[in-house]
Parts: C-alpha cells; structure tokens; sequence
C-alpha cells in the first residue's frame, strides 16, 4: 500500500509539472498520443485482427443445410407390364446436411492472411505520416506563443522603465528643471504598453488554446514553454516516415503478387452430406429414407486466358509507379530543405545586424536620457528614441525565434525529430 501511494504521488507530481512546463518535444509526443487520428492505429488492428479470423475460417469445415419440399407435375415409370414397382410420389421432400473440409489450396490461405499483415502495416504508417505532418502545424503554434512570451518580458522591461522615468520627470517638474506636461508624454506612452500588454496576452491566450485542442494537454497562460535551442542536422539522409510508407505500399503489393499467382493452384477439398428424404438415394423406394455420401473433389482452374499473369503485371507496374512517387517526393524535399537552410543563414546575418543596431541605439538614447534631465530636450524625443530601441529589441526577438522555427522546420522536414 506504501508503495502504491508512493507511485501515486508521483504521478500526480509529474503530471503538475507537465502542466507548468512544457518543451517542443513533449508536444510532438503529446501530439502523437492524444490527436482523434492517433486512435485509428488501434482501430485498425482490431479490424485486421477480424479479417484474418475470416481468413483464417477457409481452413475450418463449412457446413450446410438445405431443406426441400416439392410437386412435379410427372415423375419417373417403370415401363414393365403387371410390375409391382410403384411408381414414384409427385410430392417429394428432402433434407440435407453437408460438411465441406479444404484440404489443400496451393497455400492461398497462408498469402491472404500475409496480404492482410501487409495492409495493417501500410494504413497503420499512413496514420503515422498524418501525424507527423502535424509537426510543422505545432512548431508554428509553439514559437509563436514563445514570441508572445519574450514580447511580453520586453514590453514589462519597457513599462518599468518608463515608470521611472517618470519619477524622474515629475521630481524634474517639481524643481524648474523640466517643462510642465512632461509627465504627459511618459503616462500616454505607459498606457499606450498596457495595451500593447493586452493584445500580447489575448493572442498568446489563443495561441495556447489551439496547441492544447492538439496535443490533447491543458495548457493555460502560467504555463512556461521552454526555448531549447535547436541545431539542424545536415550530414544525415532524409528519415521521413513517408520513405518508410512507399516501401510498406510495395511490401503490400508483393504480398498481392503472391496470392494472385496462388489462385490458379489446384484445390482439393473432402465432403460429406447426410440426409433424410422421400424419395432417398434409392428411386425405387418410394418412402421416406436416410442417406449419404462422402468423396473429395478436385478443382483446377488450368487455362485462365493470361488473366493471372496480366493481373501481376499490372502490380507491377505499380511498384514503378511508387518508385516514381518515391523519387518525387524525395527530389521535392531536398528542395524545400536547401530553401530552409537559406532562410536560416538569412536569419542569422539578420541576428548579427540586429545587435549591432541595438548597441548604436543604446549609446543614442544614454545621450537621450542625460539631455532629458538637464531639459535639453523635451519628453516627447526621448519617447521616440526609447521606441526606437525597444522595437530594434522587438525585430530581435522575432528573428531569434524566427531561427528556432526554421531550424525546427528543417528538423521536421529532415525526418530527424
């Protein structure tokens, strides 16, 4: 009991600290769990598992019963004078039981249930592929609430700046050293950031809403996600689970070529059936008898006018065609992967700017804070340039988390999360 409680405990604890934090690789996860879709994989396989019992009852005996009652309008004579034989009842009744058993097939069983197997495999990688292909969808969703996170961190930088300013400027006030309704200037632009605060949270809020439908975790404004910093993987060959799909499609048909080059093999199979009926098996006994009969039967289908033969071809052409498709999408891939890596390098001469800017800034505005407080220059032209660098500040945060999307993009497109 002890130890239940202990293991209860934690997790309860894990799942406390999954809902407080949360990583980009923990929504894959999530994603892969709990996403409607992800259920089909589980559907299939129940299904699958009832098509192979049907299969798998072609081996079991199959029996059958019929029952028959009928009037002939004539019925058989003998055409022997003064015989005694009498002639058959026009209303005649029969019922019968009949067990059929296959005995062999040429292994037509064995590669139905392998086609089955190969089915189950394909739609279950086609169910992985709709998954995956939600990666890129959670990468939007995931960088852009970190964008409205580092926002929200500047914006609060901002405000608690102003509001000393502001002390600053009204004890200026205060004492002759700056012009009435400086102050103004400082309060409009500090409720000008609560809105600025608003809009942030409303559309982080969203953001969080629409990552929590798909990754199936409630996730609310205090949860914190984590900024890992990605590195792109470029030595390694493309590992998409969509490879992996076009050979399970031609595993399928090559399984397919098996069973249809096995329809045309001999089939042997034993029978029994019993009976009771007026007239039996003896049409000279005109009353009502029990019978049977038993024998095996023999069915080969040795002439199918190139039918068989056509339908392999026909697979395998198929396959060619799925070599093709192969070709495409791995041709296409590596396109968007080098459009990708040049959006990355892009980036990173835009981070490299960036700071330069900032820094150019920050010398203008220290200048910009000490004519402030001798009255050089009024509240107004150092807002603007407070402004300035804080949205520099803001172009830098976009392009870093823009570079964390990309190089998760290329990640995603790579096959390598």
């Amino acid at each position: 009991m002890k130890g239940f409680l202990i293991i209860l405990i934690g997790l309860v604890t894990s799942t406390m600290v999954s809902q407080e934090t949360i990583t980009l690789q923990e929504c894959y996860d999530l994603a892969t769990v709990n996403y409607p879709l992800a259920k089909q994989s589980i559907l299939l396989e129940a299904q699958n598992q009832l098509e192979q019992e049907v299969v798998s009852a072609a081996k079991l005996p199959q029996l059958s019963f019929d029952a028959q009652a009928t009037y002939q309008s004539d019925v058989i004579e003998v055409p022997i004078p003064n015989s005694s034989i009498e002639p058959l009842n026009k209303d005649q009744y029969r019922a019968t039981l009949s067990v059929n058993q296959l005995i062999y097939n040429g292994g037509a069983t064995e590669a139905s249930l392998n086609v089955k197997s190969s089915q189950l495999k394909t739609k279950q990688k086609q169910v992985e592929v709709n998954l995956y292909q939600l990666k890129q969808h959670i990468n939007q969703l995931y960088f852009s609430i970190l964008l409205a996170q580092e926002t929200d961190l500047l914006l609060q930088s901002k405000q608690t700046l102003l509001e000393v300013k502001l002390s600053e400027v009204i004890s200026g006030i205060k004492y002759g050293v700056l012009l009435p309704a400086s102050d103004k200037v400082l309060e409009v632009e500090l409720i000008k950031i609560n809105q600025q605060l608003k809009d942030v949270e409303s559309n982080k809020a969203t953001l969080i809403e629409t990552l929590s439908s798909i990754i199936g975790q409630q996730l609310d404004a205090s949860t914190t996600f984590q900024n890992t910093l990605a590195e792109i993987i470029t030595t390694t060959e493309l590992t998409r689970p969509e490879l992996d799909l076009f050979q399970l499609k031609k595993d399928e048909i090559e399984s397919n070529e098996a069973l249809i080059a096995k329809q045309n093999s001999p089939k042997l199979l034993g029978f029994a059936t019993g009976g009771y009926g007026n007239p039996g098996l003896n049409m000279l006994d005109n009353s009502f008898q029990t019978f049977y009969t038993v024998g095996v039967k023999l069915n080969w289908n040795v002439f199918d006018w190139n039918s068989n033969k056509k339908q392999r071809e026909s697979l395998s052409i198929t396959k060619d065609i799925i070599d093709t498709e192969t070709e495409t999408f791995k041709l296409n891939t590596n396109t968007e992967l080098n459009q990708q890596y040049n959006d990355i390098e892009k980036i990173e001469a835009f981070v490299i700017s960036d700071l330069e800017i900032i820094n150019l800034r920050k010398e203008v505005l220290k200048s910009a804070d000490s004519q402030l407080k001798n009255g050089v220059i009024t509240s107004s032209a150092y807002i603007t340039e407070l402004t300035d660098l804080y949205e520099d500040e803001n172009t830098l945060i976009k392009h870093k988390i823009q570079l964390q999307l990309a190089k998760a993009n290329y990640n995603v497109i790579k096959g390598q999360p």
